[in-house]
């Protein structure tokens, strides 16, 4: 792995344990084995860091949901594979905790991979609800758009359920009543 590669890799992961303001120029340093020539050689600072940084977990966060989004099955099997794929989830949603971060929201460009990963995962899972409605799998008042919302916001409240709790079991209880209001507009 490259110095370049290395410091993104360890802001990624400050900026899941710590947030922004507590993601230091140093830290990153030392969780990267890298001296402050290298990360300033690199990248502008650590605005241009944690740039990169969101970027690379919103494209690993859109990968992991197209895998199962686009695998072989109904759109509720989908939705389902979606809804139980592995996760950390005492952890929380990396790009998710993005949100509640001040100082990632007031920075325009630090904020828009966060809502751009937010709103395509929410367009994919509405095409694949539209899918469903097609197909005669769920009924035409589905509203495929809103329950898309409403499953983003379902696995998001999860992830915060289960941290408070300490218990991924809650998650797991938000995925089960999410996946039980779909099945209630499945037609067959």
């Amino acid at each position: 792995m490259t110095t370049s590669e290395r410091l993104v890799e360890a802001t990624r992961e400050l900026l899941w344990e710590r947030g922004y303001v507590g993601t230091s120029p140093k830290a990153i340093q030392q969780r990267a084995g890298a001296g402050q020539g290298s990360m300033y050689h690199h990248f502008a600072g650590k605005p241009d860091l944690a740039l990169a940084a969101i970027r690379r977990t919103a494209e690993e966060m859109r990968a992991a949901a197209e895998r199962v989004l686009d695998g072989e099955g109904t759109a509720y099997a989908r939705v389902e594979a979606y809804l139980r794929r592995e996760r950390d989830v005492l952890r929380g949603c990396p790009v998710g905790r993005l949100t509640m971060d001040p100082d990632v929201m007031a920075d325009d460009a630090l904020r828009a991979p966060v809502d751009e990963t937010l709103d395509w995962l929410r367009d994919r899972l509405a095409g694949v609800l539209r899918e469903g409605v097609a197909s005669g799998e769920f009924d035409a008042a589905l509203g495929p758009e809103r329950t898309a919302a409403a499953i983003v916001a379902g696995v998001q409240g999860g992830y915060v359920l289960a941290r408070a709790s300490g218990s991924a079991a809650m998650f797991e209880a938000a995925a089960d009543g999410l996946l039980a209001l779909l099945a209630g507009r499945r037609t067959a």
